[in-house]
């Protein structure tokens, strides 16, 4: 967001990035940290220099507090930024407090933070060393699916490389209402490549799961049938436990009437524009998506990494529109061009729009996915070192795919 808006800046205009960290992590790497197959510093990339060299400036601080009708961040040292735009881009905190014994401070592991795959990967090896039952999977109200099944894949993938597969039984626990649901409705045949990918490793599954609480050796679950009545309890022993959390805002948004919803997630337009606070844009995991469509146990709405770049390009441009006395107009396509990597093998998905109804619709897998993945890794972090958001050829091929980052005025035909 940084980078698109110094870009689209006039040279008069300041752009400051607020955060609680001085570094940027390449989270889809994460499973792989927590595995041995990355390291921290493999992913992670100090941010003085980069934005820096693009003349931004960078205060890492963090946010104590927004203040929308004084135009103002209170920071978390005791002094204030007043601004005239602001973008809020700050992910989600995670609910691990939501249920008993849950988080990386508690009896589960995580991989949602560089932070939680490093532990997670100390732990991970004493597992091996004494291997036995593992759960993997997401809570209910997560909307981040994708990498549950990741884990899932690439934890069999290691375990299969360290011959000790047999000694550990997998079992996949998820809220969706169904494998490959991934909080979307299923991509393509999602739930047919999913189920086939869990079943072809021994991983037994599920769904429409409750979880009630953690203990250090057991999940314990209830399984909701279709007319979200409880079916069956289950205690599944385990002795190692990755389920991804529900989100909800930082807590330097939480309560800001008008701004955000109860859950903390600020409200946006088709524009990404506040409607109370018309100078506030909102993009990424922090932004309110209503779910999509009526579940047994709650499934939120994911937002994947390309449809928040839609969403980063269109704010950049309806800013630098009102910088130029303007109202916004662009609105992001919300395309979705995913990679989910096994180990070994991976699922691709592309879905234009993310949210039903699509365009397009497709899924595919293969081996070829999981080295995509690794291109895709070291592409986006030279990105981040390079300051550049979209270089023109990748534009110039996702134009070819048919991938756009803003929507084109609709073509209306004669009498329709």
């Amino acid at each position: 967001m940084a980078y698109e808006m110094k870009d689209l800046a006039r040279p008069e205009d300041r752009v400051t990035v607020v955060s609680n960290v001085d570094h940027f992590h390449f989270v889809p790497s994460n499973p792989w940290v927590a595995v041995g197959w990355r390291k921290r510093e493999d992913i992670t990339i100090p941010l003085a220099g980069p934005l820096g060299r693009k003349g931004v400036d960078f205060r890492t601080v963090g946010c104590r507090r927004v203040v929308p009708e004084a135009n103002a961040l209170e920071l978390n040292d005791g002094s204030r930024i007043e601004y005239d735009q602001l973008v809020i881009a700050t992910g989600p905190e995670l609910a691990f407090d939501e249920i008993e014994g849950f988080g990386p401070q508690a009896n589960t592991i995580s991989i949602c933070h560089v932070d939680h795959a490093v532990e997670a990967a100390r732990r991970w090896e004493a597992f091996c060393r004494d291997p036995g039952p593992l759960v993997i999977g997401a809570v209910q109200g997560a909307s981040c699916f994708g990498p549950a099944y990741e884990f899932a894949m690439i934890v069999d993938a290691d375990l299969r490389r360290r011959k000790i597969r047999h000694k550990v039984p997998i079992t996949f626990v998820t809220s969706e209402p169904y494998v490959g649901h991934l909080g979307l409705d299923g991509v393509g045949d999602t739930k047919g490549l999913l189920e086939s990918a869990l079943r072809e490793r021994h991983i037994k599954w599920i769904v429409n799961a409750r979880t009630d609480r953690f203990e250090p050796a057991a999940v314990h679950v209830t399984e909701m049938g279709e007319d979200g009545q409880e079916k069956a309890k289950h205690v599944i022993d385990s002795r190692l436990t990755m389920m991804l959390p529900a989100f909800r805002g930082i807590g330097a948004l939480r309560g800001v009437d008008g701004l955000v919803n109860p859950r903390g997630f600020v409200l946006t337009d088709k524009h990404q524009r506040n409607p109370t606070y018309r100078n506030i844009f909102g993009v990424g995991v922090c932004i309110a998506i209503p779910p999509v469509g009526k579940t047994p146990v709650p499934v939120g709405v994911p937002k994947t990494g390309y449809m928040i770049e839609t969403m980063v390009t269109a704010t950049a441009h309806n800013i630098r529109s009102l910088l130029d006395g303007r109202e916004p107009t662009e609105e992001p396509t919300w395309n979705a061009l995913c990679l989910a990597d096994f180990g070994d093998s991976g699922v691709a998905f592309a879905a234009m729009p993310q949210i039903p109804p699509r365009n397009v619709n497709w899924s595919s897998h293969g081996r070829w996915v999981h080295l995509a993945k690794v291109g895709f890794e070291r592409y986006f972090l030279r990105k981040v070192r390079k300051g550049v958001s979209a270089p023109m050829y990748e534009r110039y091929v996702l134009k070819l795919l048919g991938m756009k980052r803003i929507q084109e005025a609709a073509v209306v035909a004669d009498g329709v």
